[in-house]
């Protein structure tokens, strides 16, 4: 016997795990996010999956750095998702 699921109301935990193609609702993985220097206090905008080494424009300290994916934050630096 088939297990019954509800096509057109998921899981909001399902959703999350699938593709980002294959959603009910196509929505891309990456975002936009602030991110406070620990040391200067400066907030930078920074990709969520930069490709390149982002400094701090106060003090110049690494904020993050590529992993192929997702961007490392530098330990101590505060984030926060920006919304549209």
């Amino acid at each position: 016997m088939s297990a019954v699921r509800d096509l057109l109301h998921p899981l909001p935990e399902e959703e999350a795990r699938k593709h980002k193609l294959k959603r009910l609702v196509q929505a891309p993985n990456s975002y936009f996010m602030d991110v406070r220097c620990q040391n200067c206090h400066v907030i930078t905008t920074v990709f969520s999956h930069a490709q390149t080494v982002v400094v701090c424009s106060g003090c110049q300290v690494v904020l993050c750095q590529p992993t192929g994916g997702k961007c490392r934050l530098t330990d101590g630096c505060a984030f926060r998702k920006k919304m549209e």
